[in-house]
C-alpha cells in the first residue's frame, strides 16, 4: 500500500495525517513542537515520528511515496523560509533537509492557510467548485485561493492575504504590519475580543458578559447565540468588516464560494451570517455574488491539503 503523509507544523504542535494513495485520510495525531535551537529539531522529529508510524504498521507492503508540509509564514516554490517568527526558523529550507531523510520520495511545502485552502477545496466545502477563496479565522486572519483546481499564490505570494487588507475605519492602533485598520484586527480571535471589551467599556447595556473573569471570541459567540445583545452587535460589527473584505475580493476575482475555517469559525452561523450580511451590503454590480459557507474539514484541512499538494506533486513526477 502506498502513502502519503501531511503535516501540519504549527508553534505549539505539529498534526500528522497518513493518507491513501486515493487521498483518504487514514490516521491522524499529533506531536509538541520544538522550538528549541532555533527550532533546528523540527524536522527531524518529523521524520521520527514518520518512521515510526510506518514501523508500527503490520503491513509488510507498506511504502511511503510523499510528504507534504503545511508552514506558518511564507514559503517559495523550492520549499524556502526566509522567515518563520513561529518556528523560528530563519533562512531555512525544510523540503531540502526533510529530504536527507527520505531522498527518494515527494517533498514539498506550502504556507499552511494556502495548504488548508486546498483540502477544502478538493475534500471539503470547496468540493466541485470551480474556484474558492478560504479565509481561516484565529489568533489572525489568513486566506488561500484556489483557481481551477490550483493554487493562486500570485507573482509574490501575497494573493489571498486578506488579514492585512484595511478595512475597518476609525482604527487608531496600529496593526503588527504597521498598518490601522486591518481584517486581522477585528475579525480575529483576539480582535473579537479586544471589540467586545471596548463595547463593553463604552456602553452602559446590559450584558450577561459583563460577569465573565475571562473573555475569549468563543464565549463571545456563545453569548451571542443566546442572545446577548451586546455579543450579538461584537459579531455584527467585527464580521461585517470581513464580509465587506469578501465583497472587495469577489469584485477583484469573482470566486464561485467563500468557504471559512479556522477556531473562530467553529461557532458555525452565527458567524457565517454575519459575513453575509457585511458582504451583501458591500456587493455591488451583482445582486447575490458568492456563496458563504462554513468550513468542512475543521482542524484536518491542513494536514488533507498538505498531503494533497504531495500527492499531485508526485503524480507529475
Amino acid at each position: 500500500m502506498e502513502m502519503i503523509f501531511g503535516v501540519d507544523i504549527g508553534g505549539t504542535a505539529i498534526k500528522f495525517g497518513a493518507f491513501s494513495k486515493e487521498g483518504d485520510l487514514q490516521d491522524k495525531w499529533s506531536i509538541p513542537t520544538d522550538l528549541s535551537d532555533g527550532g533546528r529539531h523540527i524536522i527531524p522529529a518529523v521524520a521520527e515520528t514518520v518512521t515510526k508510524y510506518l514501523s508500527k504498521r503490520k503491513e509488510g507492503n507498506l511504502r511511503i511515496v510523499g510528504i507534504g508540509l503545511g508552514i506558518p509564514g511564507p514559503v517559495d516554490k523550492n520549499g524556502y523560509v526566509k522567515t518563520c517568527v513561529n518556528l523560528n526558523w530563519r533562512e531555512f529550507n525544510p523540503v531540502k533537509e526533510l529530504r536527507s531523510f527520505f531522498p527518494r520520495i515527494t517533498v514539498v511545502a506550502e504556507n499552511d492557510a494556502n495548504a488548508a485552502a486546498f483540502g477544502e477545496y478538493k475534500k471539503g466545502a470547496g468540493k466541485a467548485c470551480s474556484s474558492m477563496m478560504f479565509v481561516t479565522l484565529g489568533t489572525g486572519v489568513g486566506g488561500g485561493i484556489v483557481l481551477d483546481g490550483k493554487l493562486w499564490t500570485g507573482a509574490r505570494g501575497l494573493a489571498g492575504e486578506i488579514g492585512h487588507v484595511r478595512a475597518y475605519e476609525g482604527e487608531t492602533e496600529a496593526c503588527n504590519c504597521g498598518n490601522t485598520g486591518c481584517v486581522d484586527q477585528i475579525a480575529s480571535a483576539t480582535g473579537i475580543v479586544r471589540h467586545m471589551r471596548l463595547l463593553l467599556q463604552e456602553s452602559g447595556e446590559a450584558s450577561a458578559l459583563r460577569g465573565e473573569k475571562e473573555l475569549t471570541a468563543e464565549i463571545i459567540c456563545e453569548y451571542a447565540k443566546k442572545g446577548d445583545v451586546l455579543a450579538q452587535r461584537c459579531i455584527g460589527t467585527c464580521m461585517g468588516v470581513l464580509g465587506k473584505a469578501l465583497a472587495w475580493f469577489s469584485h477583484a476575482f469573482d470566486p464561485e464560494v467563500f468557504v471559512l475555517g479556522g477556531g473562530v469559525s467553529y461557532a458555525g452561523e452565527v458567524i457565517a451570517e454575519a459575513v453575509r450580511e457585511g458582504y451583501r451590503k458591500n456587493l455591488f454590480l451583482l445582486e447575490q455574488g458568492a456563496d458563504i459557507r462554513l468550513a468542512a474539514l475543521k482542524n484536518d484541512a491542513g494536514i488533507t491539503g498538505a498531503a494533497l499538494l504531495a500527492l499531485e506533486s508526485e503524480g507529475q513526477r
